[in-house]
Parts: C-alpha cells; sequence; structure tokens
C-alpha cells in the first residue's frame, strides 16, 4: 500500500490549489480515505475525508464551502479543491487511508499561503 501525495506549492490568500494522492497497492473506492494536516508548531488535524459504499463526503467546519473532497476511480487518486486559500491553512497535507486495522500515509505535501 502507498500514497503518493502531490500539488501543493505557494499561493496568494484568496487562490487555489489542488492537491492529489495517487494510491496503490489497494482500491480507494473500498476504503475511507481522505486528508490531514499539519501547520508548523501544531498537531495534525483531520481535514476532510470520503467514505466508503455512499462516497459521503465530511468536512471540518473552517474549510467547509472552501474545499472540496473527491475520489478518481478510473486513476485511483483522491483530490482536494482548496478554494478561497487563507494564510491559516498553511501546512504540509498528507493522505490518509484507513485499511483495518491500520491507517497508511502519504509523504506529504506543503501548502503555503502567503501575501
Amino acid at each position: 500500500v502507498q500514497l503518493q501525495a502531490s500539488g501543493g506549492g505557494f499561493v496568494q490568500p484568496g487562490g487555489s490549489l489542488r492537491l492529489a494522492c495517487a494510491a496503490s497497492g489497494f482500491r480507494l473506492d473500498y476504503y475511507a480515505i481522505g486528508w490531514f494536516r499539519q501547520a508548523p508548531g501544531k498537531e495534525r488535524e483531520w481535514v476532510s475525508c470520503v467514505s466508503t459504499s455512499a462516497g459521503t463526503e465530511h468536512y471540518e467546519d473552517s474549510v467547509k464551502g472552501r474545499f472540496t473532497i473527491s475520489r478518481d476511480s478510473a486513476k485511483n487518486a483522491l483530490h482536494l479543491q482548496m478554494n478561497s486559500l487563507k494564510p491559516e491553512d498553511t501546512a504540509v497535507y498528507y493522505c490518509n487511508a484507513k485499511l483495518p486495522p491500520r491507517d497508511y500515509w502519504g509523504q506529504g505535501t506543503l501548502v503555503t499561503v502567503s501575501s
């Protein structure tokens, strides 16, 4: 099982970025998968996830209405579209997959929002 995150970068406040997480070794359609982030000096926090089967999306309150999570079944990939970015969104973003009994993590991609 491997998760490869990409798409981070530097953007000004109000800008957009699209993160991608390529999964291998398993079909992400069958498992809960999502995004976490860790800002400098802070603990890692959950951002968004999509459940199995119905594919229900969930978002942390501060990103609701700005971020959209989606699965690309054909490419076995997970995306996070981030709009209206704020400086407080600056963090390393990690994709996460829950394959019981353990979690798997990607290597992280850095998002910096600054003027």
